[in-house]
């Protein structure tokens, strides 16, 4: 059965400084036609930055959305220019917790919301950490906070880390040591 959906139309009642709101008009797979809205955005990056000594490096910020403050793994949106995801990966890390990395290993894509947003956030596990000072943006307030992978594992399965690209960088990591 093919489920593809054929884009008819496109019209953009958004655009704004980091996502666009576009609407297409579609055909079913049936024949039949239908609308979709979807939130277009440059895409991510997460990071999961491992110490020598087994802890992951954590950020907590206030998330406006949510109101809260939220523990995260350091992450940032790609430049709308195209930006490589490893490049945005290291400059977020360093941003926002001083760290850069001798290694880097891709941990995949993650579709944080498939139904209605084109966003993809690229994973991506960073060891060999060394430190200096962190530089973050003139409107980027963190908290950086050490804690053990294992901790990390038991606060996602206890709903303590409630953000999907933490917890999928910190359950890869975890799995990933284990072979």
């Amino acid at each position: 059965m093919n489920l593809t959906e054929k884009t008819l139309t496109e019209s953009y009642p958004f655009r704004g400084r980091i996502i666009n709101l576009r609407v297409d008009e579609i055909e079913l797979p049936n024949g039949h036609r239908s609308d979709r809205e979807v939130v277009e955005h440059p895409g991510g990056v997460c990071v999961a930055p491992l110490t020598d000594e087994g802890e992951l490096i954590f950020v907590r910020q206030f998330r406006y959305p949510y109101k809260e403050v939220v523990l995260e793994l350091p992450a940032g949106k790609r430049d709308r220019n195209g930006e490589d995801p490893l490049t945005c990966g290291k400059r977020e890390l360093l941003e926002e917790t001083g760290a850069t990395a001798a290694e880097y290993r891709y941990l995949g894509p993650l579709y944080p919301t498939p139904g209605y947003c084109d966003e993809v956030i690229h994973l991506y596990l960073a060891k060999g950490l060394t430190f200096g000072d962190a530089c973050p943006d003139e409107d980027e307030f963190v908290e950086v906070e050490r804690i053990p992978l294992e901790e990390a594992v038991q606060m996602v399965l206890r709903n303590e880390i409630p953000d999907a690209k933490t917890q999928v960088a910190i359950m890869k990591t975890y799995l990933l040591l284990q072979k």
